[in-house]
Order: structure tokens, then C-alpha cells, then sequence
């Protein structure tokens, strides 16, 4: 393989990475993915996931990625191959709190009366938003590249130098691989574990606004799944699953919902965000190779995934034309 072979590598075959590459590959360039593992052993298919800019910076930024990413999973919400829905529900706070400020951008988006909240919470917001199911749409997305004439390849590196002579553009979306690469001390992981299980009928979705405790309550139906969540761990690097936390998770769901205390558990699973102060996607040169990176997108992965990659994909057909 030359360097003529590709217009662009990305590294990494995470929600990030795959959007990124699908983005490059539809716009007209010759796209290669490496990973060191395939999409569904990455951090993405752990995710929830159900769109909500959470605890990500820069603000002005992550405004305008977030809004395109909306916008796209709304489109795809219609196809139910891409694994995307639209799914109404409430998040509710046990203590007084203003609603997010990204809540206007999604449909029927309300205050709820206090009869329709859980005992023991204050205020709370009702809204209908895109859910994820992750393992299907990862697959959609691995279609969609290959289908644009795109490819995975799975290859392990130690250094972002040994991708400098196979393509003129090189986007780096390694997640937590980002802290050992590039290097980057200001990535973190934090933590998360969920629990998928039978899903008793529930329609609806329901998150608990826990602010920054470690200790998540959510559940996110799945057609004949529910995921139940979470956690969010910072620091922590431990990729299997822990059985008191995965209790500790069902019985704080079950307090919500009752239909869950006898609920058939049938899989855990385990996610490092990647966590860093400020998302980033900025560009600089390694050797005459463009280095793109856009990592550190934390518990946000799925809800920037399309902003940060169209804008990646558009700065380098501006730089082309």
C-alpha cells in the first residue's frame, strides 16, 4: 500500500470513528479505517445511548456539534435498520433545578406536573429525544462505510508516527488509545457500566438528573431490552463488569419502576468514556501529514458524533477545492 492508495486513515472504529470515515467516504475520498478492535468491542458499544449534550466543553462548540448530530439521528429515526427512535420520557431532579437549555431543540419538550413524577423528585422535565440501540447501529454504520467504499482494517499501533506515509490526512479518533498516542495527560476515563435486561414492557424512557455523583439512574427501553444504567466512575480502568455495581443498578431502577425487581438480567456491559476538559477536534502536521484528532467527546460520543465529523469533512473539502 502507498500513500496514493488513500485520501484519508482514521484511527479508531468507535461511534467517532466510523461517523468520521462514513462522512470522508460519501463526501468522494479514498477512506481506511485501522482499529485495534472491531465497533463492537469498542467503548461505543457500551453506550446507552440516547442523545443529550452532558458535561461537555467547549460550549459554543459542542452547541453547534450537537445540534447537526440531533438533526441527522432525527433523519435516521425513520428507518428502523439504523437501530435510531424517537422515544418520549421524562429525567426528573430529587431537588429543585432549571431545565437544560438544550431541551428547546427537542419535540415536546415540557415542565411535568408533580403528579406525573416519581415519589421523592422535585421537578422534572418530559421530552422526546433519538435513542440508540448501539450494537444495531454500529452495524448500520460498518454497512454504510463499506457501502461508500470504505474499510476496516484491524490493526494495533504504538504511535501516531507510523501512520504518516500512508495517507495525506490522518484523523485520529482513538478515545482513550488518544492518552498513550498522542500523548494526552488530560484524558481520563470515567467509568460506566450498565445492565441490559428482559424488558418487562416498558415503553418509556427515564433518567434521573444525579449531577455529578457517580451513581446513575436510568433506564432506556430497547424494544424486548430495557438498559439499565449506570455508573460514572472517574479514574477507573476496569473493563469487566462488577456484580454489586450491576445490583446496586438494577435496585436504584426498581425503585422507579417496580416491574423491575424480578427483571431477567441478560448482559452487562462495560465503557471507558473518554474524558478530557475541553472535546477535541483541531488539526496540526506531523511530518507534511495533516493530523486531524477528535477525541475526548466523554459521555457525548454519540451526540457529537455527526457535527464533529461533518466538520472535519467539510474543512477538508474547503482545503481541497
Amino acid at each position: 500500500m502507498t500513500r496514493t492508495d488513500l485520501d484519508a486513515l482514521v484511527i479508531g472504529a468507535g461511534v467517532s470513528g466510523l461517523t468520521t470515515a462514513i462522512c470522508l467516504a460519501e463526501a468522494g475520498l479514498r477512506v481506511r479505517i485501522w482499529a485495534a478492535e472491531p465497533p463492537e468491542r469498542t467503548t461505543s458499544y457500551a453506550a446507552g445511548a440516547m442523545w443529550g449534550p452532558y458535561l461537555v466543553e467547549p460550549l459554543d462548540r459542542v452547541r453547534v456539534w450537537s445540534a447537526q448530530t440531533l438533526d441527522v439521528l432525527q433523519q435516521l429515526a425513520t428507518d428502523p435498520a439504523t437501530g435510531v427512535r424517537l422515544v418520549s420520557g421524562i429525567e426528573a431532579s430529587r431537588k429543585p433545578v432549571e431545565p437544560p437549555k438544550w431541551g428547546n431543540q427537542l419535540d415536546g419538550f415540557r415542565m411535568c406536573e408533580p403528579s406525573e413524577l416519581p415519589d421523592g423528585f422535585a421537578t422534572g422535565w418530559r421530552y422526546t429525544a433519538p435513542l440508540v440501540d448501539m450494537p444495531v447501529y454500529l452495524g448500520y454504520l460498518r454497512g454504510r462505510l463499506e457501502a461508500a467504499g470504505g474499510e476496516i482494517a484491524i490493526r494495533r499501533i504504538d504511535s501516531l508516527d507510523e501512520t504518516v506515509d500512508v495517507a495525506p490526512v490522518v484523523v485520529n479518533c482513538t478515545g482513550m488509545g488518544a492518552g498513550d498516542l498522542v500523548p494526552d495527560p488530560d484524558l481520563i476515563p470515567i467509568r460506566g457500566q450498565l445492565v441490559v435486561v428482559e424488558n418487562p414492557g416498558i415503553t418509556e424512557f427515564f433518567s434521573e438528573d444525579t449531577g455529578l455523583s457517580p451513581d446513575l439512574l436510568h433506564f432506556y427501553p430497547q424494544g424486548e431490552t430495557l438498559v439499565l444504567g449506570g455508573t460514572a466512575q472517574p479514574g477507573e480502568w476496569n473493563p469487566e463488569p462488577d456484580p454489586d455495581v450491576a445490583a446496586a443498578i438494577v435496585a436504584r431502577c426498581a425503585e422507579i419502576e417496580p416491574r423491575l425487581h424480578a427483571v431477567r438480567v441478560i448482559e452487562h456491559r462495560v465503557g471507558l468514556r473518554p474524558t478530557r476538559p475541553y472535546v477535541r477536534v483541531e488539526e496540526h502536521r506531523i511530518d507534511g501529514t495533516k493530523m486531524i484528532h477528535s477525541y475526548g467527546h466523554g459521555g457525548a460520543g454519540v451526540t457529537l458524533s455527526w457535527g464533529c465529523a461533518l466538520e472535519i469533512a467539510s474543512s477538508l473539502i474547503r482545503s481541497s477545492g
